[in-house]
């Protein structure tokens, strides 16, 4: 990956490299999934309730592809003596690692393995991997920054969006769970920015796909900086995006060297994301040459379909997942291309501008080699505010990493607003409702997406549907026990309950005589945060229901 991260100031990377040679790495390639104890007919012992119930809304089938990989093969493998990293049921492998060519032969020899890919040689020297542009300037409170409104240093790019509304009508990501996809977290743990995450249980865990049963809060704080423009929660200092939905943050970019391996990491740990349900991705990752020059991409490989990262991702979104990556920072450059995974066909890819709302001049641009529009649209990345190691530190740096998660934070908040729409009308209706989207281009995209417009858009398009109007009302509501809600629609409703973490707790259409039973089942719930979906009679409403 050329590292979308961009700080001139030294962000104080605690880079352990490691003082032991490490094995090689490879690839395992199955040739199928014959004899799995998994089945299609049972997908609870392999998806969780929520994942299941993401394809259940969006009209999703289980396939070979949740399948997975046979475990039968996997220990075979380890049998020969490698060390199983990470396997992947969407690509029907396994990554190992091994520094003994003997082993390798073996597993080779295995009747189910088609083939062995070597992911990472230890012997070549690595790329350096950072690419800095801005700035030194250190943004603590001592510095006499002008907080603007609640929103802090962060004001500019949810301005820049017209998302504030959005966040004003109760939108604000709630039950809603992004996954992150980088190359570390340092602080995320002992940050100030992230103490309402942690505190209200919102950081639901953590995966590390690099270093086995390694820990994500060392060696980088590129994804520290990124997590903040969406999860930050200080209000009049710093607030992001997305501020009060949940994630999961995984490790996938070792920052020591760059292989193809992160690639395949990357797809394992989005296999994982899938399992658990999100509903978002956020990649400030992208990939073009390794250490290793033969598995370097060319502009031929960037098709949509070709290189590994972006196979994973266009079966992400096949799942109903939105994937957004950052389009990449080679703008300036001879190859001035996206990079992997921003080719995705069903990616929403995007692209970095100032405040001023101008194309960052390293900011990637497209077309794609099969000449489709790339990035898809753009959002603030140069001279942005994030948060950097130390307990309150924060500084300003500029790169598509930022203003991807910038945009990942707000499509989360929108599409909260309309989940009974899939992945796909979300990113249609960002296109739609960009500042360019009369005369998009490759370097701009459909532009700067304007959520307030988007959302207006989508609560009125066809038949007026789901003009956002009062179906029902919640009283007492905050509870502090029994609660009871008033159907004011002359139709029967659809009535769906989340948890703060959207998990999906009842589902059912009711009319005025049914109602006594969702009362009851308000009544039980236990204490917290829930949301109470509501469509009916071509309309849409969304109510906050608190229990104390």
């Amino acid at each position: 990956m050329k590292r979308l991260f961009t700080l001139l100031v030294l962000l104080g990377f605690a880079l352990s490299m490691r003082a032991q040679i490490a094995p090689d790495k490879y690839w395992v390639q199955f040739t199928d999934k014959n004899n799995s104890p998994y089945s299609i007919g049972n997908p609870e012992a392999y998806l969780s309730e929520r994942a299941i119930q993401r394809r259940l809304d969006y009209n999703i089938a289980i396939d070979n592809y949740d399948i997975p990989v046979n475990p039968s093969y996997i220990q075979a493998v380890a049998e020969k003596g490698a060390t199983i990293l990470n396997p992947s049921k969407w690509l029907n492998g396994v990554s190992v690692e091994t520094s003994n060519p003997a082993v390798i032969q073996s597993i080779e020899s295995l009747p189910f393995v088609q083939k062995v890919r070597v992911l990472e040689d230890d012997t070549i020297k690595h790329q350096i991997k950072e690419k800095m542009f801005l700035s030194d300037i250190s943004l603590n409170e001592s510095d006499n920054i002008d907080y603007r409104s609640h929103y802090g240093s962060a004001f500019p790019q949810i301005n820049q969006l017209n998302g504030i509304d959005l966040h004003d009508m109760g939108y604000q990501g709630q039950g809603m769970l992004i996954g992150v996809c980088d190359s570390g977290y340092d602080y995320v743990d002992i940050h100030e920015v992230f103490a309402d995450m942690y505190d209200n249980g919102r950081l639901l865990g953590t995966r590390d796909f690099v270093y086995k049963n390694g820990i994500v809060y060392t060696e980088s704080s590129h994804g520290t900086s990124c997590l903040s423009l969406m999860a930050g929660n200080i209000p009049n200092k710093y607030v992001g995006t997305a501020p009060m939905a949940s994630y999961f943050l995984c490790r996938t970019e070792n920052v020591n060297s760059e292989n193809v391996i992160e690639e395949y990491n990357w797809v394992s740990a989005a296999e994982l994301l899938d399992s658990l349900g999100v509903d978002i991705i956020s990649t400030s990752l992208a990939y073009l040459t390794f250490d290793d020059t033969q598995w370097n991409h060319v502009y031929e490989d960037l098709d949509g379909e070709t290189c590994v990262i972006t196979i994973g991702s266009e079966i992400a979104c096949a799942k109903g997942i939105l994937c957004v990556a950052s389009a990449g920072n080679d703008g300036a450059n001879e190859f001035p291309y996206i990079s992997a995974p921003a080719d995705g066909e069903n990616v929403l890819t995007i692209g970095a501008v100032g405040a001023d709302g101008q194309r960052a001049y390293f900011s990637s641009i497209g077309p794609t080699y099969d000449n489709r529009i790339k990035p898809d649209v753009m959002a603030h990345g140069y001279g942005v505010t994030v948060a950097s190691p130390g307990e309150g530190a924060y500084y300003d740096g500029s790169g598509t990493s930022f203003s991807c998660p910038v945009l990942a934070g707000m499509a989360a908040c929108l599409w909260q607003a309309n989940k009974h729409l899939p992945a796909s009308a979300i990113r249609d209706a960002l296109r739609q409702n960009a500042n360019n989207s009369s005369t998009p281009n490759n370097e701009y995209g459909y532009g700067i997406p304007d959520f307030k417009a988007a959302l207006e858009m989508l609560s009125t398009e066809e038949n007026d549907c789901f003009v956002i109007n009062s179906l029902v009302s919640v009283f007492p509501n905050p509870s502090d026990g029994n609660a009871e809600i008033e159907l004011k629609a002359d139709c029967d409703v659809n009535v769906k309950v989340y948890n703060q973490i959207g998990m999906l707790l009842y589902n059912n259409d009711i009319t005025k005589e049914m109602v006594s039973d969702l009362n009851a089942f308000l009544s039980d719930l236990n204490v917290g945060m829930y949301f109470i979906d509501v469509i009916g009679n071509n309309r849409k409403q969304i109510v906050k229901f608190v229990k104390y």
